[in-house]
């Protein structure tokens, strides 16, 4: 599908990555990994066609079609979700706009002998075949089960985009990239603004998708089950193996100690023929086999071990003063979205140097409650932060707080006071922001290196308690190491917002669990929160959430019956409704075919339009009650 040949990108007169060559087949699921700032976005936007090469070449198969998930969007506004989402079918929303125009035409002509009429006719069968076979008929069914499985409710439909966060509209375009026909799909961060559930949906999606795909990402589990590749970038070079994540992780390090065997065998024996040269050389009768030797070592192969990019930012938290003991005091806290209650009655107290998780869905309110702590929102009920608190706060999106058109230096300075400003530099190194790095815009940083900026940029603020929600979204996997190990060297109050099991091990000893507007509070780790919902990891819980249906049911047997009667009966409605769509599909086909082979002895039947017309409408008909039957039956699986 895609041929990479000696590829090579370079900015400011420094390599990206030089001469790599790899292929992606269909089928090829590809986890592209490698540190923040190693080229993965880029990459994908030199196989996207949005960047261009320095040399190399890229040969792809004719009119492939390929989908790329951005970390940058723009929506046009006043689109609601499902119109946004329909974008993905131009081609079938042109057909039903020349469909539109046939039928008019159709219906206001009277020239039934003429022949633009005939060819209004023909158009028509033609265009209405060619509609069929893109999926017409199917495609809003479609976009509203991908839309549920990204975690959109029915209700979300209608409403404005851009009434939506960015990460909700990350899922819409998600979404559109799912539903077109593309031969390759391109995703950067994919999981990074799904909740557990929608990333589980999107893993089976991806392992069903018979076109190639690959993905960055920095979520193991998601790699491990999705992918059957690894291409990791590491200092300008590429490693590509057909393993998954963690399976690749092993090859490669069993490679590496293969490497250093035969590179310490090769070393050894060079050793012995530089002595061996010695020793002949000053003898005449053994000069020659002293030059032999030479030209074996000349001709002789070096053997190299890979090398790894070990280079990681280096990060300490200190606290600013000692707290009270006391640090947040929550008494009957609520919070309300309208009619959607996510908080109710909450009694919460944090007391100092407590390290805290809270889990739970998204949209159970973890987020909501982190940020009215900080006050970043209103509330009802009682709340009141102890005394000395000084609260640092990393905002699930902090990095787009940050303003692109300010240089990293810049954004540091502006946010330094007299006593801290002769730090920057010195900070911005411990984050990996050397030399002429610190003048690059944030606008062209990676996700993962924004996130690096925003979290140099919360130490140059005094705190002693720290909340941070999901502080690991775009950090690659050697980043979230580091920031795990200052994590557990803070000595102050830490409130952590995750769903990251293997992040959040080690690092708290209470867990509050979001569910239904309320919280339950577990004293313990992560793993001991586990241990007690008799579970190995969130998505396990997860999913058993995912078969409690959203529309609560009776415990009473009668009702369950009553349930299962009326699905009995929508599933015969629907057989019913299936096996009348296809009578009347093939009565019109029938009728078209007539109209093509003998027009004027079949517009000489009586009421023959009207009747032609009556069909088609019956057919529109059906088609929205097998849609309506087919809703009403999702309801019941939901």
């Amino acid at each position: 599908m895609l041929n990479i040949h000696n590829l090579s990108v370079s900015f400011g007169g420094e390599y990206l990555f030089e001469e790599i060559s790899f292929r992606l087949n269909s089928g090829d699921r590809v986890g592209l990994i490698g540190k923040n700032g190693a080229g993965k976005s880029t990459l994908l936007k030199i196989l996207s066609k949005d960047m261009p090469i320095d040399s190399g070449t890229i040969a792809s198969e004719k009119d492939i079609k390929m989908g790329f998930l951005r970390q940058d969007i723009d929506f046009e506004l006043g689109r609601t979700v499902l119109e946004e989402a329909h974008q993905a079918f131009e081609e079938i929303k042109a057909l039903e706009l020349r469909l539109d125009e046939i039928n008019h035409q159709l219906a206001e002509r009277t020239d039934y002998e003429s022949e633009g009429y005939n060819q209004l006719i023909i158009d028509l069968n033609d265009v209405t075949h060619h509609y069929e076979i893109l999926g017409g008929y199917n495609y809003q069914g479609e976009t509203e089960k991908v839309l549920l499985g990204l975690g959109f409710k029915r209700e979300d439909f209608d409403r404005k985009t851009e009434t939506f966060s960015g990460g909700w509209r990350m899922r819409i375009e998600l979404a559109k990239l799912l539903l077109q026909s593309n031969d390759v799909l391109l995703l950067d961060e994919p999981t990074n603004h799904l909740d557990i559930e929608s990333i589980i949906w999107l893993e089976n999606f991806l392992k069903n998708y018979s076109g190639g795909v690959m993905i960055v990402s920095h979520d193991k589990m998601f790699l491990d089950n999705v992918t059957n590749r690894t291409i990791e970038i590491s200092l300008g070079r590429i490693y590509d193996y057909n393993k998954p994540y963690s399976k690749y992780l092993v090859l490669r390090n069993e490679i590496k100690e293969q490497q250093l065997n035969a590179q310490k065998n090769q070393e050894k024996e060079i050793q012995q023929a530089e002595r061996l040269i010695e020793k002949f050389r000053a003898k005449s009768t053994k000069a020659s086999m002293a030059q032999s030797l030479i030209k074996k070592l000349d001709k002789m192969e070096r053997i190299e071990v890979d090398e790894d990019d070990n280079s990681v930012m280096n990060l300490r938290f200190q606290i600013s003063v000692t707290p009270g003991k006391v640090v947040t005091e929550i008494e009957g806290l609520a919070k309300s979205y309208g009619d959607n209650h996510v908080l109710q009655g909450i009694d919460l107290l944090i007391e100092r140097d407590s390290k805290t998780a809270f889990v739970g869905q998204n949209g159970q309110g973890k987020s909501t409650l982190a940020k009215i702590m900080v006050g970043d929102l209103d509330h009802k009920g009682h709340l009141k932060l102890g005394h000395n608190v000084q609260i640092g706060y990393f905002a699930q999106n902090q990095a787009e707080y940050l303003d692109g058109e300010k240089t990293i230096l810049d954004t540091m300075i502006d946010a330094a006071n007299e006593k801290n400003r002769s730090k920057v530099r010195d900070i911005l190194g411990s984050f990996l922001f050397r030399g002429d790095e610190v003048d690059k815009y944030v606008k062209v940083l990676s996700g993962g290196e924004r996130n690096r900026l925003a979290l140099a940029k919360m130490l140059l603020q005094p705190f002693n308690v720290l909340v941070m929600d999901e502080p690991t979204n775009h950090l690659d996997i050697k980043s979230k190491n580091v920031l795990k190990q200052a994590l557990q060297n803070f000595d102050g109050t830490l409130i952590l917002v995750s769903h990251d099991r293997d992040f959040l091990q080690g690092l708290t000893n209470k867990v509050y669990e979001f569910k239904d507007g309320k919280i339950k509070e577990y004293l313990g780790d992560i793993d001991f929160y586990l241990e007690q919902r008799k579970v190995e990891d969130f998505r396990a819980i997860e999913k058993k959430q995912t078969i409690v249906p959203k529309k609560e049911k009776s415990k009473d047997k009668h009702v369950d019956f009553d349930d299962q009667k009326k699905i009995k009966s929508l599933k015969n409605r629907l057989s019913s409704t299936e096996s009348d769509i296809s009578k009347l599909e093939k009565e019109i086909a029938g009728i078209d075919h007539d109209l093509l082979m003998n027009y004027d002895a079949t517009i000489a039947k009586s009421n023959f339009f009207d009747a032609y017309q009556k069909k088609k409408k019956n057919l529109e008909n059906l088609m929205k009650t097998w849609e309506n039957i087919t809703l009403e039956l999702e309801e019941f699986s939901l």
